[in-house]
């Protein structure tokens, strides 16, 4: 199990690395009046130390120490053969006869059982000294027994997290082993000739334990399983490039994260790059541009083109516009949406078709659901759409039989 730093929380503030219950040690062995207080868990006979209190003494008692549970005081505490206050352990045989009593020495000791959930023990709440604290007494264990419950809920509250983490990872390493997920392809069309030119590809999961595939992927980002999965989405994806003709470009996404793994370039290099557009989502955080550009320059070397997802929905697509200089800006849906009836998102549509003109790039308006934004974003100088008006998601094999009725148009592969 992970020490109890790793997994309590939350911390007091940013700056902080005392846990709730760390605050709670200290606070109540400042209030008895002894040397060392700590949280145990018992794990496989073992009385292990997960938080302590006892500046001065770490090299006695530290975080991840242990003690046989058959030396120490807990089971006889729990089971009351000791009380649970022992202002001086010289007045229980018990206590005396036991070789943590000699070998620490403890002259005086409180303790407090920390309870599961379930109502079993998880381990203890304890407070001693060398010296015998004869002032001891209930109202000292009813202090106590305040931040004992305050530390049993942490210590519930971390667990329960814990359990609801491993379901998750469970279920995120299921559907990588399984690769439980299809791919679809939605077709993205030359507005001026209403043929298509390419197709985004995007994940359907088979679990439909969340509503829509960026849960997932959110998911398996939190658990440090992103890349993971995004990869293997991307070496799916890819395989249906060789299926359609040579004129048509096929869009995958990836994150920022992602593509500074420096793993794209491997993945592309057996297939025809200039016909792969790598869209970066607006949404996503870059930790590094230097990172990301450097990987990005390998791509675009190779000939990949570079696409920004969901423009304009919100700042951090346009710094991505701006420092990554991308061949593609794609038109988020909330701009796309009424855009013939709102003169607040024409205006802003119109003024990225003049940023796109002067730098070089393609503008494909995303969500195009009825012909009145389908003509408005074509009459503004947008070239490329995409939506449900033009298209939906579709099987490779329904992809292919859309791109056979424009087969007299097209090169086949």
């Amino acid at each position: 199990m992970a020490e109890l730093g790793e997994i309590l929380g939350p911390k007091l503030t940013d700056d902080q690395s005392n846990t709730i219950i760390d605050t709670a040690l200290e606070t109540v062995r400042r209030h008895l009046g002894m040397e060392i207080a700590y949280l145990s868990e018992f794990v496989d006979g073992q009385s292990v130390f997960r938080a302590v209190s006892a500046p001065g003494l770490e090299g006695m008692i530290k975080p991840g120490d242990s003690r046989p549970l058959d030396e120490v005081y807990c089971q006889h505490i729990i089971a009351g053969r000791l009380p649970q206050v022992i202002p001086d352990t010289a007045a229980e045989p018990l206590a005396m006869a036991l070789p943590i009593t000699l070998n620490t020495p403890i002259g005086s000791h409180v303790s407090i059982p920390i309870r599961k959930a379930d109502g079993s023990v998880y381990g203890m709440f304890c407070c001693l000294s060398p010296r015998p604290n004869p002032s001891l007494n209930a109202r000292d264990l009813a202090v106590m027994q305040l931040f004992a419950d305050l530390s049993e809920k942490q210590v519930n509250r971390a667990m329960r997290d814990q359990g609801e983490a491993r379901v998750k990872r469970d279920r995120v390493e299921t559907i990588i082993a399984d690769e439980a997920f299809n791919m679809v392809f939605q077709p993205i069309f030359d507005l001026a000739t209403s043929q298509p030119t390419g197709f985004e590809t995007l994940c359907r999961f088979t679990d439909k334990h969340h509503p829509s595939p960026d849960k997932w992927f959110t998911e398996a980002a939190e658990l440090g399983l992103g890349v993971d999965l995004e990869l293997l989405v991307i070496r799916a994806a890819l395989r249906g490039l060789n299926s359609l003709p040579v004129s048509v470009y096929l869009s995958i996404n990836a994150s920022p994260k992602t593509v500074s793994s420096g793993a794209l370039p491997a993945l592309f290099a057996p297939y025809q790059a200039d016909r792969i557009v790598l869209e970066l989502t607006e949404h996503a955080i870059v930790a590094s541009y230097d990172d990301l550009q450097s990987e990005l320059f390998r791509l675009r070397a190779m000939g990949v083109l570079l696409a920004i997802d969901d423009a304009g929905a919100g700042y951090s697509g346009l710094q991505h516009i701006v420092r990554l200089q991308p061949d593609i800006i794609k038109l988020d849906m909330s701009l796309t949406s009424n855009i013939d009836s709102d003169k607040v998102k024409r205006s802003l549509a119109i003024a990225l078709v003049s940023f796109a003109t002067q730098t070089g790039a393609i503008i494909v308006a995303e969500g195009i659901e009825t012909t009145a934004e389908r003509d408005t974003v074509r009459e503004i100088g947008i070239s490329r759409g995409q939506g449900y008006l033009l298209g939906r998601p579709a099987s490779l094999d329904a992809a292919l039989g859309l791109l056979a009725s424009f087969a007299g148009e097209l090169k086949s592969a």
